[in-house]
């Protein structure tokens, strides 16, 4: 096994803004490894607020690369194992050696991911276009800009049911809130009625990811199915999950790949709890990824290469929110390593 890495600053389409903070540009790390001549692609977006730079995981990778390439690669699920109890601080670096790990294990087999675990894409939920917080104006021409099926607003100011009424006027279009934890009880309980009538799906991570107390109650209130994210990163938080969300939304570079994410899935499934699998703005690369696992889920929100003007790789097409793969086994994707306009506007 062989190993390089290439670190990208990918600029934003418009300055992405959530309850969180704004950013202009997504760091991320894109990671090969080479298997016999055969090379496999993996990503891991760094997010601030999970204190997981680009260096971080360039210092790790560096300290650890010599045992990354020693081990002998059979199957990604073991290689997962290896590389969880060898990089235990950092879940981001693991997902990106993963999801190559799985490339590679595709193209050896010479199927889609898909392929491999039985999945049937006929009935693949719709992708989602997010729309970050903005002035109403902005939003509402961030919504004109790409017609789409279904929008996920990210809302967590003090006018979001006036963001939520305005983008209504605009669309039929199914619309899910996410107010990456900020809002208290009160003011959900204010609020989802109201986004109820507005025609809201879903709401995701309402609360603090610790309201534990708070979720309970609004659990048994809410009018509207709720989705954890911040409150469900590992895999042991997903029984955690039960009887305080309805639903649990799945990121690949918080779990730490494709391989706990696939367990996620089915003990979600197992406690009676929708999956959503979501993004953290991966270009195609780790988007592909995700794409892989749609047989197996109930939503996904996977519009990273649509909210970025610069992609490094190309295989996945996306139409009015449906997803096609390319002819390509693995994940189907071919890394460019060159900046290009996404093909998806």
């Amino acid at each position: 096994m062989k190993v390089q890495y290439w670190p990208y600053h990918l600029k934003f389409r418009h300055p992405f803004t959530i309850s969180k903070g704004t950013k202009t540009h997504q760091p991320t790390l894109i990671v090969e490894l080479e298997h016999f001549g055969i090379k496999g692609y993996g990503e891991a977006p760094a997010i601030a607020y999970y204190n997981i730079p680009l260096e971080k995981m360039i210092e790790d990778l560096e300290a650890k690369k010599v045992m990354i390439e020693k081990f002998a690669f059979t199957d990604p699920e073991r290689y997962w194992h290896y590389l969880h109890h060898l990089l235990p601080q950092n879940p981001f670096l693991v997902c990106a050696l993963d999801i190559a790990a799985w490339d590679i294990y595709g193209k050896l087999k010479k199927k889609k991911l898909y392929e491999l675990w039985g999945g049937n894409i006929l009935n693949n939920p719709i992708c989602d276009y997010t729309i970050g917080i903005d002035t109403i104006e902005k939003m509402v021409a961030k919504m004109k800009e790409l017609p789409w099926p279904i929008y996920k607003i990210k809302v967590g100011t003090a006018d979001d049911i006036s963001i939520v009424k305005a983008l209504r006027k605009q669309t039929d279009a199914t619309l899910r809130v996410d107010a990456n934890a900020a809002w208290d009880l009160e003011t959900a309980m204010n609020l989802i009625p109201q986004l109820k009538d507005l025609g809201v799906e879903l709401v995701e991570q309402p609360l603090a990811k610790d309201n534990w107390e708070g979720m309970k109650t609004l659990y048994k209130e809410s009018s509207l199915p709720l989705y954890a994210d911040e409150s469900c990163v590992a895999e042991n938080d997903v029984e955690k999950c039960q009887q305080y969300f309805h639903g649990i939304n799945i990121k690949l570079t918080k779990c730490s790949g494709i391989t706990p994410a696939r367990r996620m899935i089915s003990k979600a499934k197992e406690l009676g709890m929708k999956v959503m699998v979501g993004c953290m703005n991966e270009s195609t690369v780790g988007s592909s990824a995700i794409a892989h696992l749609l047989p197996f889920i109930d939503h996904v929100d996977m519009d990273g290469p649509l909210l970025l003007e610069e992609d490094v790789a190309t295989g996945l097409q996306y139409d009015f929110g449906r997803i096609s793969y390319s002819d390509k086994p693995g994940l189907g994707i071919a890394y460019t390593g060159v900046f290009q306009k996404p093909s998806t506007y």
